[in-house]
């Protein structure tokens, strides 16, 4: 009888689905580190003296960096250009006047620059099979006067084989705000080197890139993503001898989707709804949005980082999952 009882507690064991155990630590008020399964995969940094929130670095599922770890840490091979691109970050160019895309790097643009501040953090969960934190953000200007609230919840899923975090922002008008017709923004990752697209004219010291865009409809490469339009843009390459990749998915509510594309050939990867005069190279359009004071925009992405090609980890059907609006899990069961 004991024999029966073992053999049934280990097959009920064998037969549980595999979670991982996601958690979440807040560090003052400097920091939120997350680790699945007791590894690190990221950290949310918001400390006095960051300019603006970015989660740095995210990793594959088997620990491999997939974003740059320049210049918040050095790693060879790696270009030194837009010290404004840090591991994962939300952000614009050009919002009343103000810089908030690249405030480190004075002199980016024609514009000053702007402050993303932390307000308060307002929950932080861990789980068994995902963590959360809901945290909220000023955008200031240079006298400290706050133009837009924003309210950020990320949700990471423990996934076995894929890292999965879903974005829900909310940027609230304090005063009138206009978000600018710029290039510059907006939900965006920097890549590690290996994984941008094949240099046109190899740099001395630079890893060679072996990555390639890929949108929803199979355009592949930056001439047929950047400053277009898609549900979705996957980025793939090969990072210490495995084929990885990242997808955003852009959701169906969000303000003018499909979104358009922001993404270089050097790993620069985002979605940007704004810049529209720039993408069509039409200075007579207007992609501006303005908000009354009170008024609101919400942006919902997921972002995937999988093995294989878009093809191969099948982000098609990940996506649709997506859009379907499960709120219960990723949708990879």
């Amino acid at each position: 009888m004991r024999k029966c009882v073992l053999l049934l507690t280990i097959a009920c064991f064998v037969l549980l689905p595999l979670t991982a155990q996601v958690t979440l630590t807040r560090q003052d008020n400097t920091q939120i580190d997350i680790t699945i399964d007791g590894k690190p995969f990221s950290t949310l940094f918001f400390g006095p003296n960051t300019l603006k929130p970015y989660m740095w670095p995210l990793r594959a599922a088997d620990g491999k960096i997939v974003t740059r770890q320049w210049p918040i840490a050095e790693a060879p091979g790696e270009a030194h250009d837009h010290p404004h691109h840090r591991g994962l970050w939300f952000a614009h160019g050009e919002v009343n006047g103000l810089d908030f895309w690249a405030p480190e790097t004075p002199g980016a643009s024609e514009f000053k620059p702007g402050r993303i501040s932390l307000e308060k953090v307002v929950e932080v969960k861990s789980g068994k099979k995902a963590g959360s934190m809901v945290v909220m953000f000023d955008w200031k200007d240079q006298s400290g006067q706050t133009l837009i609230t924003e309210t950020r919840k990320t949700i990471i899923y423990g996934d076995p084989k894929l890292r999965i975090l879903d974005f829900d922002i909310t940027l609230k008008a304090d005063q009138k705000v206009v978000f600018g017709d710029t290039k510059e923004g907006t939900f965006a990752i920097r890549l590690a080197q290996p994984l941008c697209e094949p240099a046109a004219k190899p740099q001395p010291g630079i890893t060679p890139g072996t990555g390639l865009m890929t949108t929803a409809e199979g355009k592949q490469g930056e001439k047929n993503v950047w400053g277009k339009r898609s549900k979705w843009v996957d980025y793939a390459g090969t990072l210490d001898g495995e084929k990885l990749g990242i997808a955003i998915f852009d959701h169906p509510g969000n303000p003018k989707h499909p979104t358009y594309w922001h993404s270089r050939s050097y790993g620069l990867f985002a979605a940007n709804i704004f810049g529209e005069h720039d993408f069509y190279n039409d200075k007579g359009r207007n992609g501006s949005v303005t908000l009354a004071p009170g008024q609101s925009l919400r942006f919902r992405y997921r972002v995937v980082i999988h093995p294989g090609d878009a093809q191969e980890a099948g982000i098609e059907a990940l996506y649709r999952k997506y859009a379907g609006g499960k709120e219960t899990g990723p949708g990879t069961e």
